[in-house]
């Protein structure tokens, strides 16, 4: 377990592999596309939090039915 927790550590990029990831995105996606990526990310995001609430929500009533 912890020969995985290490290679899985060291394999995460440091301050200069963000660096140029930022930089390729940038050039790949331009400076006008990046905003409404970020905004569909949001979106997706919200969606499924909201879809997992209420899921939670359906799984507490079902227990409280069952009592």
């Amino acid at each position: 377990m912890m020969n995985i927790l290490t290679t899985l550590l060291l394999s995460m990029p440091g301050g200069t592999e963000w660096i140029l990831i930022v930089l390729a995105v940038l050039v790949l996606f331009g400076g006008r596309k990046i905003p409404e990526f970020m905004r569909g990310l949001g979106r997706g995001m919200r969606e499924f939090k909201d879809a997992k609430d209420n899921i939670k929500t359906e799984i507490e009533a079902g227990m409280k039915e069952k009592e």
